[in-house]
């Protein structure tokens, strides 16, 4: 019969934690005691009879185990790792054990997600999309454009007032996170677009006069986030481009076309509000070289 430890008891304290005081959702607390029955099993395997004996070492080997051994990913040893934090600030916190193993050890560092990126001829065939015969294809084709000219977030352009743009300086001022506002320039063409919708199809939205908002629906109201999804949704099918085609993918594309085509990085962070450059270098790794050719006659900003 094997001797009693304190391993249950200790978990049980921590689950108690989880629910009176944190309030977690069921799953969420499985997953904390599963993790935690693992790890349990691994210290009796080096000899403990408790998560308080566990020291710095103890912990770095098993998550060494976890990624070498088992072969899981970054992502899922840090949520254990998350787990075993719990665990042992609890320990501390209760005065049941001196000192905290886990205290200054880094997660495992996640592998960098690439974000989505169009070519130069996909956005093209997007921009080309709309019918800007009518009133809503030219509405539709101006937010486009002037989205993948600026690299602007679908809030901020959602955002717009007919102010925020000196067509006289060729000046856009977006409201970013945080009510932070920063100049994007944009291209004449560009201008020249958001001026036909401006003196063709905005009036046929407006309900309201003093509504001063760039983009309107056909209730008279500025486009909610949504409604500019499923505009654009609609005209991704008609482009036969990639389904998850976002918003976001607009700006990642603005980013990376103009990184190909021989833009500074510090001007592409400032154009997209990034507050540290490192956000901006994910970039330098999507910029293929043959974007560099077509750059200058298909991009809207050239």
């Amino acid at each position: 019969m094997t001797a009693p430890d304190d391993f249950g008891p200790q978990l049980e304290l921590l689950i108690e934690y989880l629910v009176v005081e944190r309030g977690l959702a069921d799953n969420t607390i499985e997953a904390y005691e599963r993790d935690l029955r693992q790890y349990a099993d691994y210290l009796r395997g080096r000899g403990y009879e408790s998560f308080a004996q566990a020291q710095r070492d103890d912990v770095q080997g098993y998550l060494q185990l976890l990624r070498r051994r088992r072969g899981w990913s970054a992502v899922t040893v840090s949520r254990k790792l998350t787990s075993l934090r719990q665990m042992h600030r609890l320990l501390v916190r209760e005065q049941v054990a001196d000192t905290d193993p886990t205290a200054n050890i880094k997660s495992p560092r996640k592998a960098q997600r690439l974000p989505q990126v169009l070519t130069v001829e996909q956005c093209q065939a997007l921009l080309a999309a709309p019918d800007q015969s009518t009133t809503a294809g030219l509405r539709d084709a101006a937010m486009l454009t002037l989205m993948y000219a600026t690299g602007l977030r679908v809030s901020e352009l959602v955002g717009l007032r007919i102010h925020n743009i000196n067509f006289k300086e060729g000046i856009l001022r977006a409201t970013g996170k945080g009510g932070k506002q920063r100049l994007v320039p944009i291209a004449p063409r560009v201008l020249e677009l958001v001026q036909d919708y401006l003196a063709v199809s905005r009036a046929e939205f407006v309900k309201d006069e003093s509504e001063d908002a760039l983009f309107l629906g056909t209730t008279g109201r500025p486009l909610s986030r949504v409604r500019f999804w499923q505009i654009l949704k609609e005209y991704v099918v008609q482009a036969g481009l990639p389904a998850d085609t976002s918003p976001h993918t607009l700006r990642h594309s603005f980013a990376t076309h103009l990184l190909s085509g021989g833009a500074d990085l510090r001007a592409i962070q400032e154009m997209l509000g990034h507050v540290s450059l490192a956000t901006t270098q994910i970039y330098t790794h999507l910029s293929p070289e043959d974007l560099r050719q077509t750059y200058d006659q298909t991009h809207p900003r050239a």
